[in-house]
């Protein structure tokens, strides 16, 4: 499984961002898609996971803030940020996997989100 990701960039708190994660190769078996994100200095922490039946969960630092999608026809994850903060900041990874009880095997290359105060 391979996974490409897009969307991220400059915006300043208050504002929105929606990231792209599209799945291709041997996907039959994925059921979790997810997004994690590693800011500088700090492990790599969980921000949202959904599953092909559209069961989520996210990190309390974003519920009410972000929120996961998917289409499983094209095979993509979504992630809209809205109400950016400075602390989002991080380079977002997408994952996929076969259960929501801990990352997947397969990560995609990152992209950079960037919030300015």
């Amino acid at each position: 499984v391979q996974l490409q990701a897009s969307g991220g960039g400059l915006v300043q708190a208050g504002g929105s961002l929606r990231l792209s994660c599209a799945a291709s190769g041997s996907r039959s078996s994925i059921n979790a898609l997810g997004w994690y994100r590693q800011a500088p200095g700090k492990e790599r922490e969980t921000v949202a996971r959904i599953t092909r039946g559209g069961v989520t969960n996210y990190a309390d630092s974003v519920k009410g803030r972000f929120t996961i999608s998917r289409d499983n026809a094209k095979n993509t994850v979504y992630l809209q940020m809205n109400s950016l903060k400075p602390e989002d900041t991080a380079v977002y990874y997408c994952n996929a996997g076969f259960s929501m009880a801990t990352a997947g095997p397969f990560w995609g290359q990152g992209t950079q989100v960037t919030v300015s105060s």
